[in-house]
């Protein structure tokens, strides 16, 4: 097996690239939480982070590290929202020019922050289209860097800086985990994160939570190699719809022995709801599919310390009040 993309050293030295600029998020436990579940369970709240999800420390960490001429001519991303308004976001504080490409489905909410931060949007259509194909048109002969959402060791190690709070904060509670979930579309947040807690906590249990018809990253741990999903798979978790992980965010997690974990869309919106209600919890669906696997037995956490993370609380009103509901 080859060197994985990514090593601790790399998630400490993100940490010192966007210490002061990222928010360090709260660890979260909720007794109404570890009721319903039967064990102990600490929540990472990324929807509290900039542009509310944990894509803003990896896009930080990639743009920060640019160099003056690469600045200058500028940064064109792909993303269905929340790793669009990262970048935007960085883009904007770091004096940069930004272009989002975005599909044409994606959240009215994510496409209208994203502009908000300063980015120029363009729009495709994610089932005829390739959207790295289309950023590479956008970006042209500009020199603009491209900055993918997952596969890149910056952002990857970015993203594991999550990780390691939630490990200074378990060490300093005096707590060692039995079990970590982590959402998980193209695996850079899954990657960093297990990384960094790997290394505190090399007894841990890794699961990568998943969409039940988003799989990829499920079936490629099971098979040994990358797999894709159906070209006519849908989902409701809008941040975790990627076609296949990436070739270095797969090698970490098939070194750590990471284990692919689903939920349905129902599951995942009786979670807004019930984090929402009674734990004043504003998620998003992707970004709540790691406590819907505890919530829904995916992954027993009877008896146990689990970790699990609200990655994301970009959510349309209207949809909110209808998980509110269930």
């Amino acid at each position: 097996m080859t060197k994985p993309a990514i090593s601790y050293d790399d998630i400490l030295d993100a940490a010192r690239q966007i210490k002061g600029v990222a928010v360090r998020t709260p660890l979260y436990e909720s007794p109404a939480f570890n009721e319903r579940v039967g064990g102990r369970v600490f929540i990472k709240l990324e929807n509290m982070q900039r542009t509310g999800s944990f894509k803003f420390r990896g896009a930080y960490n990639r743009l920060s590290r640019l160099t003056d001429t690469e600045k200058a001519a500028g940064v064109v991303a792909f993303s269905s929202g929340n790793h669009a308004q990262g970048v935007a976001c960085a883009a904007t504080m770091l004096g940069i020019k930004a272009t989002i490409v975005m599909p044409h489905d994606a959240p009215a909410l994510k496409v209208a922050r994203t502009k908000g931060y300063g980015a120029n949007v363009v729009i495709y259509d994610r089932y005829k289209e390739d959207r790295e194909a289309v950023a590479r048109s956008v970006a042209g002969d500009s020199g603009a860097v491209v900055v993918p959402p997952f596969n890149n060791e910056y952002v990857m190690a970015g993203q594991g800086t999550a990780g390691l709070e939630i490990a200074e904060d378990l060490q300093a509670l005096g707590v060692t985990p039995d079990q970590v979930l982590v959402n998980c579309g193209g695996g850079g947040l899954a990657s960093g994160l297990f990384t960094a807690l790997y290394h505190h906590f090399p007894g841990i249990s890794g699961y990568a939570v998943e969409p039940d018809t988003m799989d990829d990253v499920k079936r490629s741990l099971e098979t040994g190699t990358r797999q894709s999903i159906d070209p006519d798979a849908r989902s409701v978790c809008d941040a975790l719809l990627t076609q296949s992980p990436g070739d270095l965010t797969f090698g970490v997690l098939q070194h750590l022995g990471v284990t692919g974990v689903t939920v349905s869309d129902a599951e995942a919106l009786a979670t807004v709801g019930f984090i929402a209600r009674e734990l004043k919890i504003v998620g998003e669906p992707g970004g709540v599919v790691s406590p819907a696997a505890l919530l829904h037995g995916k992954v027993d956490g009877r008896d146990k310390v689990s970790v699990c993370i609200v990655s994301g609380g970009n959510i349309d009103p209207a949809l909110l009040k209808d998980c509110l509901d269930l």
